[in-house]
């Protein structure tokens, strides 16, 4: 059988059914990209505090949320330093995405049995995110917030729904800066 590439992240967004969570009775569930939930410098009290909200309820694959976490640290890095923001990814990728893989090509048709107790096999994880649900808290000094509400802008573009950023600490300062 010829091996198939991940299938569009747009078939895994929609929430339907229950979710499928229960590892230890599946075999072969692959570990999430996302390893690493909170960055940065966690001691310091920063001034403003920023929090990405999901619009709408969606999976969210853990590709999309290691591209987003990877997204905001190389942002903030650059503009901040290590010691100069801190920056915590709030859902966890527990539903197991399952696939059915079809054999593709010349003579298929004599091996496959098409959707036949089609169950599929655990591809990849995805964090089940609702509407208003908190995605990202980021946290940084006056100094770099604009660069941290750019980051968290782009940060946004990379997951499967639309989302808005809300100041949750230090909204007087954010409002004589211009956020």
């Amino acid at each position: 059988m010829i091996p198939m590439v991940t299938k569009p992240a747009r078939m895994y967004t929609k929430i339907t059914g229950p979710a499928y969570t229960r590892k230890e009775f599946m075999g072969g569930v692959p570990y999430p990209k996302i390893t690493t939930f909170i960055q940065g410098n966690q001691k310091k009290d920063f001034d403003i505090e920023m929090v990405l909200i999901a619009k709408e309820s969606c999976q969210i694959r853990h590709t999309a949320l290691e591209a987003a976490r990877i997204s905001v640290n190389r942002r903030m890095l650059e503009a901040a330093g290590n010691d100069n923001y801190y920056l915590q990814i709030k859902p966890y990728p527990h539903h197991v995405l399952r696939e059915h893989k079809m054999a593709t090509g010349a003579g298929a048709d004599r091996i496959s049995s098409g959707m036949r107790a089609a169950f599929g096999r655990p591809v990849g994880t995805a964090a089940r995110v609702h509407a208003n649900q908190v995605i990202m808290v980021a946290r940084t000094n006056a100094a770099q917030a604009k660069a941290l509400k750019e980051a968290l802008h782009k940060a946004s573009i990379k997951l499967p729904t639309p989302c808005r950023i809300e100041i949750t600490k230090g909204r007087d300062l954010a409002g004589r800066l211009g956020l």
